[in-house]
């Protein structure tokens, strides 16, 4: 942890968007009347399922990649389950390890699909069946954020995740509290470089702001926090497909999207080497004729 002799290379595996499911649901009459009915017929009928058919399969091969690696720290960004069923949080904690000792120390944030229902959201199953994934310190007694320290580096753990009130709506908020919290929290950390993991993006693929439906709605007010907090790199999933901002005037950290670990022709992760306050990202893609991640591209930046 904080020892003082602790070489300074770190290394993390950062993956995201996993939607794991596990039928039967246990459907209640109240379940077709809320958003889940949209998700399932989304499942359903409209192929997500069949997008995601190989997610366990390659969840599989990912979690026994970290433990033939030895990683300091495994970041996930949220959207373990498709429709936020308890039996869904139940079966993505077990299947990705979350009290696995064999596996390193995690931090994790839930997506949107994680608070797909006002009651899953009000009713924690993310942070209960996640806990082991949310240790750290915090302000108060709220949830987010949380902040851990991993050899000279500290991760922080924002939620952007909230359950809106039209069922169409994938939209993300911070809200002032917990950027209020953010900026506490901030204050008491020691010098170190500042990661800060969410689901929602700032920006997309392009560096453009997304749609309304989809976009994370107090993105301003988060950077500004972020650029107040001195974070050196925002790490995030919700966009499928994986991308890397380079720092900006504007945002002034690298930006870099996990995209989905189990959607095909997506299947991808990360894995970082932070060395210092130099950073290499290698990309690594699931590859279905050998059942196994190859490398793919490879990214270095110098954080702040």
């Amino acid at each position: 942890g904080s020892n003082p002799y602790h070489s300074t290379m770190l290394r993390f595996l950062h993956f995201s968007d996993v939607h794991l499911s596990a039928a039967p649901f246990g459907w209640k009459l109240r379940d077709t009347f809320s958003k889940r009915l949209v998700g399932y017929t989304n499942l359903t009928l409209l192929g997500r399922a069949k997008r995601f058919r190989r997610n366990e399969r390659i969840v599989d091969a990912m979690i026994a990649d970290a433990k033939r690696k030895n990683f300091d720290a495994m970041l996930f960004s949220g959207d373990a389950t498709m429709l936020a069923f308890e039996r869904e949080f139940e079966h993505a904690a077990r299947r990705l390890g979350v009290n696995d000792p064999a596996l390193p120390p995690a931090i994790a944030v839930p997506g949107n699909h994680d608070y797909y229902t006002r009651r899953a959201a009000s009713a924690g199953y993310f942070e209960t069946h996640f806990a082991a994934w949310q240790q750290g310190i915090r302000i108060g007694d709220s949830p987010y954020p949380f902040a851990r320290k991993i050899g000279h580096a500290w991760i922080i753990g924002l939620n952007s995740s909230y359950h809106p009130f039209f069922n169409w709506n994938a939209s993300g908020v911070v809200g002032k509290s917990q950027l209020e919290r953010l900026k506490q929290l901030c204050a008491k950390l020691d010098p170190g470089p500042r990661i800060l993991v969410t689901h929602y993006p700032l920006r997309n693929a392009k560096g453009r702001i997304e749609i309304r439906s989809h976009r994370l709605l107090d993105q301003y007010a988060a950077l500004t926090a972020a650029v107040e907090c001195k974070i050196s790199l925002w790490l995030h999933g919700h966009i499928h497909a994986p991308f890397v901002l380079q720092p900006t005037p504007g945002i002034p950290f690298p930006v870099i999207c996990a995209g989905s670990c189990t959607q095909t022709h997506r299947m991808a992760h990360n894995e970082y080497e932070l060395d210092g306050h130099t950073l290499r990202m290698q990309r690594r893609v699931f590859d279905l004729a050998t059942g196994t991640f190859r490398d793919a591209k490879t990214f270095t930046f110098e954080l702040s």
